[in-house]
């Protein structure tokens, strides 16, 4: 088996890197047979010098390979015809933006493996960047803070070494007593957590969030029972929502005439309600200052996300009552941070953690006949045609 990891090409450029070079080496050692090929890059956060002092080999040319490893997107005009591939396609959900390379991948009779379809018995995903979302996500939106009201100034977390100067310097701040509510409990939720839980920021009970004031900064985190609710007001469990989004509507109201900041780490269905809705923002008992939109779907469930913003420009300003950007700096502005790739701010540490879920979940299947299926789950295109599994995506793909 001839592993090949590409040079990411998308624009803006993207250092991220699906191994690192020690990670390789490991590879190689745990599976004897396979050999891998980097294709040569002068952007990724590891230089091919470094994968050439281990001993991999470097080189302009990979078609030799059989499987292709990327992170973001690859370009029409590059994608190697019979190949297979794995990388975020981003088509999984309809984006109309992808639907050409979508269509590209089955004409040039590409087996494709979207790093998002790749899940476990439970149809849990089991590799992703959302951790590092999660934790520049949270840095960005108290740097935001501390720039909206003159407290503090943060580097930028791209400037940063890595993780642990990023905490380094959270520590150092001296928050006034803030409420912060994280939506979300998976990875990226996990990653915001962190953050909070490493500068020492006490995690309350919905309960006492919800009807206490605190002389120190606390946060909250919640799931989805906790910010929506039947339209019947029956009791159910989660299941129940995610079987039948439509009888829920949002009760994330009660957390807004609390919390300065809101910092997302949900993932939101198509058919799921509204979380923070226009009436909601333009309330007058609305207390929230910064929302920290790491789950960044535009148009979707934050109506104050009117755009994604961009690591050189991280932030705007919302007017409520206007519903539409504003400058930052503007008094009845609330600071959005939606930046929509966060995990380029930290290309090292990221690289790192995702090559480690990597190699303990999809590489073995590829030397053990893909006895847990993860390979069979995560295939979308197989032979120019959609696998069983991703039929749903034939009338996108036909532009219907």
């Amino acid at each position: 088996m001839k592993f090949g990891i590409l040079k990411e090409r998308k624009s803006p450029p993207d250092r991220r890197v699906v191994f690192s070079p020690e990670a390789v080496v490991q590879l190689k050692e745990l599976y004897p047979d396979a050999s891998v090929k980097v294709e040569s890059s002068d952007i990724r956060i590891f230089s091919d010098e470094q994968y050439k002092e281990l001993g991999i080999e470097v080189a302009d040319d990979i078609s030799d390979c059989d499987v292709l490893f990327g992170v973001k997107e690859v370009p029409i005009e590059s994608l190697i015809a019979d190949k297979s591939y794995f990388f975020f396609s981003h088509t999984i959900k309809k984006q109309p933006y992808n639907r050409e390379l979508l269509r590209a991948i089955l004409e040039k009779n590409i087996d494709l493996y979207d790093h998002e379809t790749i899940v476990n018995e439970n149809n849990r995903r089991l590799i992703g960047f959302g951790r590092y979302a999660g934790i520049v996500g949270a840095y960005n939106t108290i740097r935001g803070f501390g720039l909206k009201f003159g407290l503090f100034k943060l580097a930028k977390a791209e400037t940063l070494s890595g993780k642990e100067e990023l905490i380094n310097n959270l520590k150092r701040l001296v928050l006034p007593p803030l409420k912060f509510v994280i939506t979300g409990t998976g990875k990226v939720g996990g990653g915001i957590k962190e953050i909070l839980d490493a500068m020492k920021i006490k995690e309350v009970s919905i309960g006492n969030y919800l009807t206490k004031k605190y002389a120190q900064p606390v946060y909250t985190q919640i799931d989805v029972l906790d910010y929506n609710k039947r339209i019947d007001g029956k009791v159910l469990d989660c299941k129940d929502f995610y079987q039948n989004p439509k009888e829920y509507v949002s009760d994330f109201e009660r957390f807004t005439k609390v919390s300065d900041i809101v910092i997302t780490g949900h993932f939101h269905g198509n058919d799921a309600p509204e979380i923070l809705n226009r009436e909601m923002l333009q309330s007058r008992d609305c207390t929230i200052k910064i929302v920290g939109d790491v789950s960044c779907d535009i148009d979707g469930p934050v109506a104050c996300t009117l755009r994604s913003s961009t690591i050189a420009d991280p932030f705007y300003g919302y007017l409520p009552s206007e519903h539409k950007e504003v400058d930052v700096f503007h008094p009845a502005a609330i600071v959005v941070m939606a930046v929509d790739n966060l995990p380029c701010e930290l290309p090292k540490d990221a690289s790192e953690g995702f090559g480690t879920m990597f190699m303990d979940y999809v590489i073995p299947a590829f030397f053990n006949d893909d006895k847990d299926g993860v390979l069979a789950k995560a295939k979308m295109t197989e032979k120019g045609k959609l696998t069983p599994r991703f039929m749903y995506l034939q009338e996108y793909v036909d532009g219907k």
